[in-house]
């Protein structure tokens, strides 16, 4: 059977601080589904220092927004170094990757278009 794809319920209606929602873990990235739905998802991560998304690329847009401390984005070979509360879209079928010269939380919002 099929996961039923949904919002936390214990979010909605709720004032979110995005940075208190997860935590860092030594060595790790973490990750929590914040809406999981067939058009779309938000996905809030907690990178450690050193952590790293390895390059690829996706069918879909998506907009990736640095919540806490500073990141490294890489795009289609060029780097861009965000710290909180920037922001960049990476576009679809674009090869991407992100790394985490220290710890660092994002935001990653993508779009599937139908």
């Amino acid at each position: 059977m099929k996961k039923a794809k949904s919002i936390d319920p214990k979010l909605i209606a709720t004032a979110l601080d995005y940075a208190k929602l997860v935590d860092y873990q030594d060595g790790a990235i973490v990750s929590r589904a914040i809406i999981d739905k067939e058009v779309g998802t938000v996905t809030l991560f907690a990178f450690d220092k050193g952590q790293k998304l390895s390059t690829h690329s996706a069918p879909f847009d998506a907009l990736l927004q640095v919540v806490e401390g500073q990141g490294l984005v890489i795009i289609d070979k060029k780097e861009f170094s965000l710290q909180a509360p920037a922001a960049i879209i990476m576009p679809a079928d674009i090869r991407h990757g992100v790394r985490a010269p220290d710890r660092f939380k994002m935001i990653l919002t993508m779009i599937r278009e139908k």
